[in-house]
């Protein structure tokens, strides 16, 4: 992956250090995207394709009137340090980021250059925004989901399996996600259900705890998205499907990678809704003046495959329900 392109002009580049960033301005526009997962992950190159698209549904083409810069930090916590920065120093008119990290990391590096972020769950209490409907700074965006979402997942897990009487919360204590997950879990979970966490403190720890957890009956899991679930959903699918656990996912591309069943935010959609936003500061409206936006479009994905092999017998309603089954 080249982590720095240079534009070479006609002759030398350090001929015009005052033209070439004019010539940037008055025709191609410059637009950063910095998205949490890897650039091989199938759900990545979905989402800037239809960030891609929406830019192009409001007139902007990537090569043409826009130059769109990717860099992809696939949960690694070196390229967090060093991509915002290299970003900014592209000087571009606005960034498009994924997540609550890649938002803070932007805001350190520059409070001046325009954010529009997705995928992030509270917008407030990450600092991240003054207000939902008053942004006040330069980032503003689209949350990923709001915690009530738990009691659907709850909700979920009893329809699928409905011996489950023990939930875990498979979390990074270290990202207020972490904790806010779990405290709406906390508040939403059926009387009589066992609540316990598995924090990723030490991804290497992981299997020993589900196995730990899996070595009593009628357990079932709620996976929170974080850089380390996000980044390898094929192997936290399969881990939690060869201890025989039911789960629920945050998104899409979990079951497509094997979990069970899923339910969340359209990302998709959120990435094209985000070129929305781009395009309005493109033509001048600043952050501080849009408001951060809830989800509109929620998809349950169920792989009956997974199901299957657990033993498990989706039903009717269920399927009927879902966006994708996956066979």
């Amino acid at each position: 992956m080249r982590r720095r392109e240079f534009i070479v002009g006609l002759g030398s580049a350090a001929a015009w250090p005052v033209v070439a960033p004019a010539q940037q301005r008055e025709g191609v526009r410059r637009v950063g995207v910095l998205i949490h997962l890897s650039e091989s992950q199938p759900a990545g190159q979905r989402y800037v394709a239809a960030f891609r698209q929406g830019l192009k549904e409001s007139g902007w083409t990537d090569g043409g009137n826009v130059r769109i810069d990717v860099r992809w930090i696939a949960g690694d916590p070196e390229r967090l340090g060093s991509y915002p920065a290299e970003l900014v120093a592209l000087a571009p008119d606005v960034i498009l980021t994924s997540y609550t990290r890649g938002v803070l990391a932007l805001q350190q590096t520059s409070r001046s250059v325009p954010i529009v972020f997705v995928g992030v769950i509270d917008a407030v209490g990450s600092s991240l925004v003054k207000s939902l409907a008053r942004p006040g700074g330069n980032a503003t965006g689209f949350l990923a989901f709001e915690y009530s979402i738990a009691s659907k997942w709850f909700q979920l897990l009893k329809e699928i399996e409905p011996r489950v009487g023990r939930v875990a919360v498979l979390r990074d204590p270290a990202e207020a996600v972490g904790i806010g997950v779990f405290a709406a879990v906390q508040a939403l979970a059926p009387i009589g259900v066992e609540l316990s966490v598995i924090d990723i403190d030490d991804p290497r720890e992981i299997e020993r705890e589900i196995a730990a957890f899996a070595d009593r009956p009628n357990g079932g899991l709620i996976v929170t998205p974080n850089r380390f679930t996000t980044n390898h959903p094929d192997g936290i699918a399969a881990l939690v499907a060869r201890h025989k656990l039911p789960a629920v996912y945050p998104f899409r591309y979990f079951a497509e990678a094997g979990g069970l069943v899923s339910y969340g935010s359209d990302e998709g959609d959120q990435y094209r809704r985000a070129a929305a936003y781009v395009d309005r500061v493109l033509k001048g409206t600043k952050p501080a003046d849009l408001p951060v936006q809830a989800p509109t479009k929620y998809e349950l994905a169920i792989n009956l495959k997974t199901a299957k092999a657990l033993g498990l017998s989706i039903p009717e309603t269920l399927l009927a329900a879902a966006e994708e089954v996956i066979q």
